[in-house]
């Protein structure tokens, strides 16, 4: 039976909306209707853009300020409740949400931000929200604005991130692994590929949607003088560009739709960020190296995923050369870590299917089992996600 599935992105960056997009891929696949909405566009007039620009602004000129505020009000702490208090933001959508919900009637709602999650997560929890809700946690490393016992189901990019989704709320959580569309899966670089018309190993650089990044023009110019060939991904930061195509040695790119196109081109990607590029990456059978990490929630990420094993860290430069060199070669150590990333995705755990299974299993009251509105019982379903769909 179809579902009428509502996804809450936020255009911040691009990683957050390419799972919505994703994740509404998969499920008009499966029969499903779906809507997709901007959470920020759901805040009071004007109050979107400021938020995105406050953000981008203290990430790229102010890092130090971003990670303070990620140590004081986001960094994970002991105990179960409530995640960081977003509350004057999450009132400010709550209104605009129900009136959403009420129009369009959806049977199930699924956030890929926080924010959205934390809105969700306060409506459903006190009864306001009689929709069961679930959230994709895009980050390995969960900070607490994810974080809202309010809500039905966590879906996480592994299992070190639903266990911290599990002990934090208390709700079911399951690792369903990255959301990344196919092409990424069939565009892995062979032994034979990902070098120059020199025979130089292609080396992706990531800034983000935005370009941001510590010394990216910097790190690409010293990987062209050590022997690779190094594609900056400057986004849509047209001023990086610019100066790092100067660099001798340095192709450095726009924005571009052709991800799996690039990825099948490379045989490493550096990255600062844990994001989307990372698990594209993963997903194409190439190599990751975590480098000078964007404050805050970046370097908690890329030091995650490399203490999980699916990257390599390196703390300064002669590190990154020695693991770009070493992962760029056929051989065990790029074996081990395509191996390890290829595993992160589960097939027997597709996030799209456990977020229409929610409704199915909401379905026996106009509030969920409980009948009050409140979070639907999912006891047991991380032990049981082929039943879920």
């Amino acid at each position: 039976m179809g579902r009428r599935c509502l996804v809450l992105s936020a255009s911040m960056g691009a990683g957050h909306d390419a799972v919505a997009g994703e994740l509404a891929r998969r499920l008009r696949a499966g029969g499903h209707d779906v809507l997709v909405r901007d959470v920020l566009t759901l805040l009071s007039p004007g109050a979107g853009p400021a938020v995105r620009g406050f953000y981008r602004f203290v990430v790229r000129r102010l890092p130090p300020v971003y990670a303070a505020i990620h140590a004081l009000f986001l960094a994970p702490r002991p105990g179960r409740g409530r995640g960081a208090d977003v509350s004057p933001m999450a009132v400010l959508a709550e209104r605009r949400l129900g009136a959403l919900v009420a129009a369009w009637r959806p049977d199930v709602v699924v956030s890929t931000f926080h924010l959205a999650g934390q809105v969700t997560g306060r409506m459903r929890g006190r009864g306001a929200l009689r929709v069961p809700c679930a959230v994709f946690v895009t980050d390995f490393a969960v900070h607490r604005a994810w974080l809202d016992p309010g809500n039905d189901l966590y879906l996480c990019v592994s299992e070190a991130a639903a266990r911290a989704a599990r002990e934090g709320t208390g709700r079911a959580a399951v690792a369903t692994g990255p959301v990344v569309p196919p092409e990424f899966h069939r565009s892995g670089a062979g032994a034979g590929a990902g070098r120059d018309a020199g025979g130089r190993p292609v080396v992706l650089l990531s800034g983000g949607a935005w370009g941001v990044g510590p010394g990216l023009a910097r790190t690409a110019g010293a990987l062209a003088r050590h022997g690779f060939e190094p594609v900056l991904l400057c986004g849509r930061d047209e001023r990086l560009r610019r100066r790092a195509g100067r660099l001798p040695g340095v192709r450095a790119l726009g924005w571009t739709d052709d991800m799996p196109g690039l990825m099948a081109s490379a045989r490493v990607l550096v990255d600062n960020a844990a994001g989307q590029t990372a698990v594209q990456a993963l997903a194409a059978g190439v190599p990751v190296v975590g480098f000078r990490p964007i404050a805050g929630h970046g370097a908690a990420g890329v030091r995650e995923m490399a203490a999980e094993g699916l990257t390599v860290y390196a703390d300064d430069l002669p590190g990154l050369l020695a693991a770009v060199g070493e992962l760029a070669r056929p051989g065990a150590a790029r074996d081990r870590r395509a191996a390890a990333g290829s595993a992160l995705f589960r097939a027997d755990a597709d996030a799209a299917r456990l977020v229409a299974g929610l409704a199915d299993r909401a379905e026996c009251g106009p509030g969920g089992p409980t009948g009050r509105g409140g979070p639907t019982d999912l006891t047991g379903l991380a032990d049981r996600t082929d039943s879920a769909g």
